[in-house]
């Protein structure tokens, strides 16, 4: 069982829904980034996404791409995501964090050093876009091996023959992309996604969180009526990248947090 794993059981228990959000490390700076990483837990944050900056975001849409720019202006690297991370837990056992990325920077570091090094900083588990199932042996399986979530993304395109690929393998929770595109491009619809949601449920007892396209306190509630929680990304990492401090972000997520709660 891993802190992922035991949120969800504990939510379940609750009878609440899951909220996650999604922060680039690193943005605009170190400094800036933790103070409003380590207050997400007591704006109601259940699970951390946070974003690893890397030079070619090919699924992100401008306001992430725009963000892991800055941070990597301000000289954002591996070992400082990682050190975040360590920061982060020597003030909170309990809060999974989710480490969303691309697969160059951990082949570059080598998967094996990377594994025992997140293993290690604090990270539950890993959401690596540029992966398909087809290279499961290349991460998934060793990161699973090491205690690591590894969450997988399903879209709207992912139809009946694709589906049972993309969930083998898959731990923590499923990732549904409400919308096709790159991230924060289109709102999401519950209507849209109620349907989806249940065609991957009847394939798998994996939570199944939904994100993209959910951008106020109304849209989170429900999304979340839905599904077993949603992720908010863009509309946070925009409050960050218009400049407000970290008070204000976090208010901006506790709207949020209460509205996806509140399904």
């Amino acid at each position: 069982m891993t802190r992922i794993d035991d949120t969800f059981a504990r939510l379940k228990s609750e009878g609440r829904k899951a909220f996650v959000a999604y922060i680039m490390a690193g943005d605009p700076d170190v400094e800036a980034s933790f103070a409003v990483m380590e207050g997400l837990p007591a704006a109601g944050v259940d699970i951390i996404e946070l974003g690893l900056p890397f030079t070619d975001p090919m699924a992100d849409g401008p306001t992430i791409q725009l963000a892991g720019q800055r941070a990597l202006d301000h000289g954002m690297t591996l070992d400082k995501t990682l050190a975040m991370v360590r920061r982060f837990r020597q003030g909170d056992a309990r809060t999974p964090i989710v480490l969303m990325g691309y697969y160059n920077p951990i082949y570059s570091r080598g998967v094996d050093t990377f594994l025992a090094q997140a293993k290690d900083a604090g990270i539950d588990g890993l959401i690596i876009v540029d992966l398909p199932p087809e290279e499961d042996a290349e991460l998934c399986i060793p990161a699973q091996k090491a205690g690591l979530n590894f969450i997988r993304l399903a879209t709207p395109t992912t139809d009946a023959k694709r589906l049972p690929k993309v969930l083998t393998n898959t731990s923590g929770f499923v990732y549904y992309v409400s919308i096709t595109g790159i991230t924060g491009a289109a709102a999401a619809s519950a209507a849209e996604v109620a349907p989806e949601v249940a065609r991957i449920k009847r394939s798998t007892d994996l939570p199944v969180i939904v994100g993209f396209g959910i951008t106020s306190p109304e849209s989170a509630r429900a999304i979340a009526a839905v599904a077993d929680g949603c992720v908010v990304g863009s509309a946070i990492v925009k409050q960050i990248g218009a400049g407000r401090p970290a008070a204000e972000v976090l208010a901006f997520v506790r709207g949020l947090a209460q509205g996806a709660h509140g399904a």
